[in-house]
């Protein structure tokens, strides 16, 4: 597997499950229907799980612009990688969001509160205040990325190792993602991921369906700058730390 094709199918994987938590909290007529931020937040926590244990072996598992460009900052990539992986994880992202469509189909057809059906593409504000709105990706991504920094890899030295144990490497990510999501998420939905975002909610716009409503253009600019300023902050910050 190529770094290319790991970033999309880590990133197509995370959007799948995690858009998928929120369809079937929000989407009418669902098993989960109406089960809460305590649900959303867990399995969104885990769906970074899966996407890092498939995609970190090969390309390190950013599924995320604003780590890549984070990461890139600070000098732990290169930069001439940047734009390949950035691709990647909007294109994993566009067929994560359309395999929620395919998965929930019926229960989209049967929603008919345009902003439920939004919401499980793509992020909002509890209360629309765009400066506000802004500074809270910015926090969410701040904390994503420098935490991230300081995640360190662990060796198994005995010569017998349990099965599976090396995939527990991807679990600080996912409850880093998880108590950002608990702690900071209640503002917008905490984004802290471009292509999470700007991917499902184009997908929002091309895919027919009833009651859907507007995507929301006016705010979809905020969880784009948002993280891209929050990681850049940080990476800075770590540079200067550790200059």
């Amino acid at each position: 597997m190529t770094p290319f094709i790991a970033e999309l199918i880590g990133t197509m994987l995370m959007i799948l499950l995690g858009d998928g938590v929120v369809a079937n909290v929000v989407l009418n007529d669902t098993k989960g229907n109406n089960s809460g931020w305590m649900v959303i937040t867990t399995a969104w926590g885990l769906a970074v799980f899966v996407g890092v244990t498939v995609a970190g072996p090969y390309s390190g598992a950013h599924l995320n612009p604003a780590i890549t460009i984070g990461l890139a900052i600070a000098g732990k990539f290169a930069w001439a990688q940047v734009i390949p992986y950035i691709i990647a994880q909007f294109l994993g992202a566009f067929l994560g969001a359309f395999l929620v469509w395919v998965m929930y189909y019926d229960h989209f057809k049967r929603t008919n509160n345009p902003a439920s059906i939004l919401a499980v593409f793509c992020t909002g504000p509890a209360v629309r205040n765009y400066v506000s709105n802004i500074a809270s990706e910015i926090i969410g991504a701040f904390v994503l990325i420098f935490t991230v920094f300081y995640i360190t890899g662990a060796e198994i030295t005995p010569t017998k190792t349990a099965i599976g144990l090396g995939s527990v490497g991807a679990l600080p990510v996912a409850l880093l993602v998880w108590v950002i999501g608990l702690s900071l998420g209640g503002t917008t939905g905490y984004a802290i991921n471009p292509a999470r975002d700007l991917g499902p909610r184009i997908i929002h716009a091309l895919l027919p369906m009833k009651n859907k409503g507007s995507s929301d253009w006016a705010y979809s600019w905020i969880p784009i700058l948002g993280p891209l300023v929050g990681v850049t902050l940080a990476a800075l910050l770590y540079l200067q730390i550790h200059i």
